[in-house]
């Protein structure tokens, strides 16, 4: 570890920060979902509701159980959601998309094909407590074309726990836990999609204003297919620095950490509003859910306005896997 790391290491445990960790957070309800707040800004935003989806759009797409909007701690917002190239991707979400059920396909997140979803079912808790504020909820995904009718395939507990962050940032712990009463268990398919966790950026990213750091130094030219400790992605923004960005972290216990990277490529799109990331646990290697078990996956999301260097970044995954 170089004396840079250390010193950032070393302040960020030692707790000298800004004011920002004073701020208080709350949770309200809205009619969408329910909302995250840091003094009286809503930084995020957890949809119970399913989103209608654009006329003209088949009904299937619409949906519930994702993050959006999320936003910088200025307000600026990072996540999209229905984008017309692709109108399943929903801000922060990880569905699976090929799994094996006796035999048979489910997609669970291909919404379009109407083979499966994933949908928000209820709040199981919330609390604000310790400088935090903590969501637990359920979200069924559902094999829409089982034998006979539709079957709920797998259940997912999903807690979402925001508090402050050093610099004026604030950070979000993500961890899903799933589980199924399947007899015999499902397989999820190996592939390039699916789990994990996902992130559509905003539309005013792409290739000329943005850019993505992997903890093996991977950009966005190479780091498809390759695997990563965290993921950094940041781009021009109206906040006072000019910019704003997101880091993702996958803990040192997921599956396939560390774990395999989707990213889309430079021009895809033509360039324009192209930003998709996601840790995707089952890119090279198929998984197993047996029935009566239960598998976790934890993510941390540390969002910011202007600079985080690539330091900054492997501290603080230091700092969640310790």
């Amino acid at each position: 570890m170089s004396f840079k790391s250390f010193i950032i290491l070393v302040l960020f445990f030692s707790g000298i920060s800004t004011a920002s960790f004073a701020q208080k957070v709350s949770l309200k309800d809205s009619s969408k979902g329910i909302d995250f707040y840091l003094g009286d800004q809503k930084v995020l935003t957890y949809q119970t509701a399913k989103e209608p989806v654009p006329q003209g759009v088949k009904e299937a797409f619409s949906k519930s159980g994702f993050i959006h909007p999320i936003t910088s701690p200025s307000g600026q917002v990072l996540s999209r959601i229905q984008p017309a190239d692709h109108y399943h991707h929903y801000g922060i979400w990880g569905p699976w998309t090929r799994a094996t059920i006796s035999g048979r396909e489910v997609d669970f997140w291909n919404l379009g094909d109407e083979k499966g979803r994933v949908d928000f079912a209820k709040v199981l808790s919330k609390k604000v407590a310790g400088g935090a504020a903590e969501l637990n909820v359920r979200q069924n995904h559902l094999d829409l074309k089982a034998p006979e009718s539709e079957k709920l395939a797998i259940e997912e507990d999903l807690r979402i726990k925001l508090k402050p962050a050093d610099k004026g940032r604030y950070m979000v712990d993500y961890t899903t836990t799933i589980f199924t009463k399947i007899p015999g268990g499902i397989l999820l398919d190996d592939y390039r999609y699916g789990g994990g966790i996902g992130f559509r950026a905003t539309e005013l990213w792409g290739d000329d204003n943005s850019v993505i750091l992997t903890s093996e130094g991977h950009d966005r030219k190479t780091a498809d297919g390759t695997e990563a400790k965290w993921i950094l992605i940041s781009g021009k923004t109206g906040s006072p620095e000019g910019k704003s960005g997101i880091l993702f972290l996958s803990h040192n216990t997921n599956k396939a950490h560390p774990e395999p990277l989707r990213v889309w490529p430079v021009g895809q799109y033509n360039g324009k509003g192209n930003v998709f990331i996601e840790f995707c646990p089952i890119r090279h290697e198929s998984w197993e859910i047996q029935p009566n078990n239960r598998y976790s996956l934890k993510y941390r999301i540390i969002v910011f306005d202007g600079e985080m260097s690539a330091e900054e970044a492997e501290a603080y995954w230091r700092a969640f896997v310790k």
